[in-house]
């Protein structure tokens, strides 16, 4: 087995963990997986890698007890979490987060995304994006996501906007992020349906509404 090759285990693991929906988009050059403890290696390998990239816009998780807590956090019911993933080598390219999901009447979470050194400006996490939106909405039967940018990041911004995603305002020291409280422009998503939810939502989802 070469170096870098998953064992049998680990492949198994990150089979069951792919989200099957998202391989039927097969003009697509990515996909998702649900992060797992086998990707905690290849994970944190990235984030290393990508720390120039990430600052001073983002913390993902840099230890093995930071990546831990994130497992923890999106095994959670009001957290989503996704591994995008190149189709033609399954490696990890970046990661989409739905944090803090409400339901009711609210039905809305708030987005965080970033890409790994050496896969953006490709376009594969607005793809892997565009692929999570129409989760959000047909499974989990949200109506609005919400992302927090700060306003220098303008390849963030350009990504956003044209994925529809409207500015809706601006949060003056809305999050401490690399030894500082930084300002963020707030921008959001809206499904556009008169009703509560969207046809053919799960019975776990409905049941959570008022």
């Amino acid at each position: 087995m070469t170096a870098g090759t998953p064992t049998p285990d680990q492949a198994a693991a990150r089979k069951a963990a792919t989200v099957q929906q998202t391989l039927e988009a097969e003009d697509s050059r990515v996909y998702l997986r649900r992060p797992t403890a086998v990707d905690q290696h290849e994970f944190l390998d990235l984030m290393h890698r990508s720390r120039k990239l990430h600052h001073p816009w983002i913390q993902p998780p840099l230890t093995p007890a930071g990546y831990q807590q994130y497992l923890q956090r999106m095994a959670r019911s009001d957290h989503q979490g996704f591994l995008v993933c190149q189709r033609e080598d399954h490696r990890i390219a970046a990661v989409i987060n739905l944090n803090n999901i409400v339901h009711g009447a609210f039905l809305s979470a708030y987005l965080g995304y970033y890409a790994g050194a050496g896969f953006n400006g490709r376009g594969l996490v607005s793809e892997g994006l565009a692929q999570v939106i129409g989760m959000a909405v047909d499974q989990f039967g949200l109506h609005r996501l919400e992302a927090n940018i700060q306003p220098g990041n303008a390849a963030s911004i350009a990504l956003v906007r044209r994925l529809g995603f409207r500015r809706e305002g601006f949060s003056p020291a809305y999050l401490f992020i690399a030894g500082a409280w930084r300002d963020h422009e707030r921008w959001a998503w809206v499904h556009g349906r008169d009703q509560l939810l969207p046809p053919g939502v799960p019975l776990e989802v409905a049941r959570q509404l008022p």
